[in-house]
């Protein structure tokens, strides 16, 4: 029976499955925050086998506006853009990128949103793939009906954040960088700081120096001051978070939640309190 893989899979195990003509969805994630279209460019220019662009910008975000830079989008327009694509149950999802899961594991999510736990990310990314690319536009599917099932995510809107800084039941974790986190640097919104009483754990310090994911040992130690199960995970605009809930549920670690407006989102009301040092 073919193992199913709902964290991350490795270059080795995703060759297997596609020699063994596993029933797979693989998509590419690739994007660059400032350039809406290179993340297709970079898909035509050579991606995995039979892979499909999942574009950061239409696919996995709404239109920007109050609930940040990339909001996620309605739950029955992702489902049925998910249905275009021709995703069917027994499929397993893999998604990749070039930047070590940081935009993959925003699709990995949303696929989870669904319900479909049988959703992995590219362990390394692009960089760990040895066989000949692909290039030119995806081939099409036929759309199918998959339907959501019970979801395996849990997400938090910005009324939940407000109320938690009065009743301190959760701990928010920013996966920006701490020069973001300080408000020392903000290269991309227009307010710096972060959400008071968050934590800072970079999204970046779940890789090892190969690019590659920490063991599960390493990734349990890395998040020991944190309880996952009341844990809040945000970034600058619902993306690199992500990475946080990929990294504890690769460490084995329940399920912690998305606030998907985050700091984005958060700044777009100027009566919302912020901080600009250590909490």
């Amino acid at each position: 029976m073919t193992e199913t893989h709902t964290t991350v899979i490795g270059a080795e195990a995703l060759e297997t499955m596609l020699d063994a003509c596993t029933p797979l969805r693989i998509f590419d994630c690739r994007a660059r925050l400032g350039d809406p279209d290179q993340g297709r460019v970079l898909f035509a220019e050579g991606h995995i086998q039979g892979a499909i662009h999942a574009d950061l910008d239409t696919d996995l975000a709404g239109p920007p506006g109050d609930q940040g830079r990339h909001p996620l989008p309605n739950f029955d327009a992702w489902l049925t853009q998910v249905q275009q694509w021709g995703l069917q149950d027994q499929e397993q999802v893999v998604l990749y990128d070039d930047m070590g899961g940081q935009m993959a594991a925003r699709g990995w999510w949303m696929f989870r949103w669904l319900g479909h736990e049988a959703t992995a990310v590219l362990d390394g990314g692009l960089p760990r793939w040895q066989r000949p690319l692909e290039s030119g536009v995806a081939k099409t599917s036929s759309p199918s009906d998959f339907q959501p099932k019970q979801t395996l995510t849990r997400l938090w809107q910005v009324g939940d954040v407000e109320q938690n800084l009065s009743e301190s039941t959760h701990q928010l974790v920013d996966a920006r960088s701490v020069e973001r986190w300080r408000g020392e640097q903000e290269p991309i919104d227009p307010v710096a700081g972060h959400i008071p009483k968050a934590l800072c754990l970079p999204s970046t310090g779940n890789l090892a120096p190969s690019g590659l994911f920490k063991s599960a040992e390493d990734l349990r130690e890395r998040f020991a001051n944190v309880s996952s199960t009341n844990t809040v995970c945000y970034c600058g605009s619902g993306v690199t978070a992500t990475h946080n809930i990929l990294a504890m549920r690769h460490a084995g670690l329940a399920e912690p939640v998305l606030y998907a407006d985050s700091w984005s989102g958060w700044i777009t009301d100027s009566s919302r309190p912020i901080a600009q040092t250590d909490h």
